[in-house]
């Protein structure tokens, strides 16, 4: 899976992995569910989306959305 293979916080890449995904789903409830599928646990914030790394408890940054 994604979050298992994403080492470092390239906040590029991210985005481009989470706006593919956003398309993927109907809603920002499905999107975020699938974001807890791949680790991830994402929070609509002013100006983008807060991202943080479930399994280590870590907040990888704001991607703007």
């Amino acid at each position: 899976m994604f979050a298992e293979t994403f080492s470092s916080p390239d906040l590029g890449e991210l985005r481009h992995f989470l706006v593919a995904e956003r398309q993927k789903t109907l809603s920002d409830t499905e999107w975020k569910f699938r974001m807890r599928g791949y680790g991830f646990h994402v929070k609509r914030v002013e100006g983008g989306v807060m991202v943080a790394r479930i399994s280590q408890n870590e907040i990888l940054g704001c991607v703007k959305m």
